[in-house]
């Protein structure tokens, strides 16, 4: 616990609470103007159509740069000073990327349609905001390469710089194309809010103009390509498949119940977001770096049991918090329209603890790349969220996705403890 707790008194709170803190309090202020925009010009039937188009930019953008994001990042970090390596690798990526997004790109272009009838279902017709997303996904693809760069060559101060000015640029977009264009405007500004951040990354990378020339068809390789794949799976799997189990779980309560109700589940996930947040980037900036350094079962087990014993019970107070401010909450970032959302809170709370609690064991799978162990696990995540959503959305309604939600993660923590039930609790033997 003391190792925990020195580490961010000396690390991680020196970075969040300067330029990180700033990058997410803009990031949540954005989330929170953007949501009071909807709710104003738009309503709760128009929120859950965002939400859609949201989840199938989020999945698509992530098979366009092939989940490479997080393996090209370590790997340019390790080669930065080994050029011939480094040119493989920056060749690597930019190249299959390239391909791979110019792919998807035509992809949705050209079933602009059919992805329209199956995100926007039954009365919508945006199939010229697939389109306008087909165009600008190219410029996204550049940012995240881009993006990988300075963060694998450890230029942490201007990705955050970017990342504040990106959104700031995002959300007074936004804003304007909601006032000007309602539910157009809202549904054009989530196809090309990612891409707008390529014009500002643009200028930044001119200080490593010196990487163009490493960038070369000949350097292609696969054998980096084969290191790359585990990273990429697993980078794919969890980014893709989720959103669209969630756009399937949306477009249910759509079917069934309606879009009001729709837009109130969307409403609550896009709260829960706003909190979890603080805490995502806390296990980012620790837990992962953490895992992957440590090698013994014993310092796995005080990481885990520290990080319970520091940061869940103030957690736990946050959320307990949050349920009580719950009205002040929801009309605070939406509306009085948004007032059945505060029957949804209970239950997204619970839901939330567990999935923290279990994702901060479930880090070792990526710390020490145990491929199949995340897969598996992830799948059942997936499989279990949607079915349970179904059943529990006939019985009870919009209520149904968050007790789903509830039960998803409580089985997932399971199913995460059976796997690290010996390491976690197992009798310590002496070497």
């Amino acid at each position: 616990m003391k190792k925990l707790i020195a580490y961010i008194n000396k690390n991680v709170l020196v970075r969040v609470t300067s330029l990180q803190t700033v990058s997410l309090l803009t990031k949540i202020i954005a989330g929170i103007l953007t949501s009071k925009a909807i709710a104003i010009f738009i309503g709760a039937e128009g929120l859950a159509l965002i939400g859609n188009l949201r989840n199938f930019v989020s999945s698509f953008q992530t098979i366009s740069i092939l989940g490479f994001y997080n393996g090209a990042v370590k790997y340019f970090a390790e080669f930065k000073d080994n050029t011939v390596r480094l040119s493989k690798a920056l060749s690597t990526v930019f190249y299959l990327g390239f391909i791979a997004t110019i792919s998807v790109s035509f992809f949705c272009y050209f079933n602009a349609q059919s992805i329209n009838d199956i995100i926007f279902p039954t009365y919508n017709n945006y199939p010229y905001v697939i389109k306008i997303f087909a165009i600008v996904l190219p410029f996204y693809a550049l940012n995240m390469f881009s993006f990988s760069i300075m963060n694998g060559f450890s230029n942490y101060k201007m990705l955050i710089v970017i990342n504040i000015i990106g959104q700031i640029l995002v959300v007074a977009i936004t804003l304007l194309l909601i006032y000007q264009n309602k539910i157009q405007g809202a549904l054009i500004s989530v196809a090309i809010s990612e891409s707008l951040i390529c014009l500002i990354t643009l200028v930044a990378i001119i200080n490593r103009r010196s990487l163009v020339g490493l960038i070369s068809v000949k350097q292609i390789s696969f054998s980096f390509l084969k290191k790359m794949s585990s990273y990429t799976v697993m980078a794919l799997f969890s980014a893709v498949i989720l959103p669209l189990v969630l756009l399937a779980i949306r477009n249910y309560i759509i079917d069934n119940i309606g879009y009001k109700d729709a837009g109130f589940w969307e409403a609550m996930t896009r709260i829960s977001k706003y909190y979890l947040m603080l805490v995502s980037s806390l296990m980012a900036l620790y837990i992962l770096p953490r895992f992957s350094e440590i090698d013994g079962i014993k310092e796995f087990r005080r990481e885990v049991f520290s990080f319970y014993k520091t940061v869940m019970p103030l957690f736990g107070l946050g959320l307990i918090l949050i349920y009580f401010l719950k009205p002040y909450i929801v009309q605070g970032v939406f509306s009085n329209e948004f007032q059945p959302v505060e029957d949804l809170f209970l239950w997204q709370l619970l839901g939330d603890f567990v999935k923290v609690l279990s994702l901060v064991i479930a880090y070792q799978f990526l710390a020490k790349k145990m491929f199949w162990h995340y897969i598996v696990t992830e799948a059942f995540l997936v499989i279990i969220m949607y079915l349970t959503s179904i059943y529990f959305i006939d019985l009870y309604g919009v209520k149904g996705a968050v007790m789903a939600h509830f039960v998803s993660y409580l089985l997932y923590y399971g199913v995460v403890l059976l796997i690290f039930g010996s390491s976690l609790f197992g009798v310590e033997t002496e070497r």
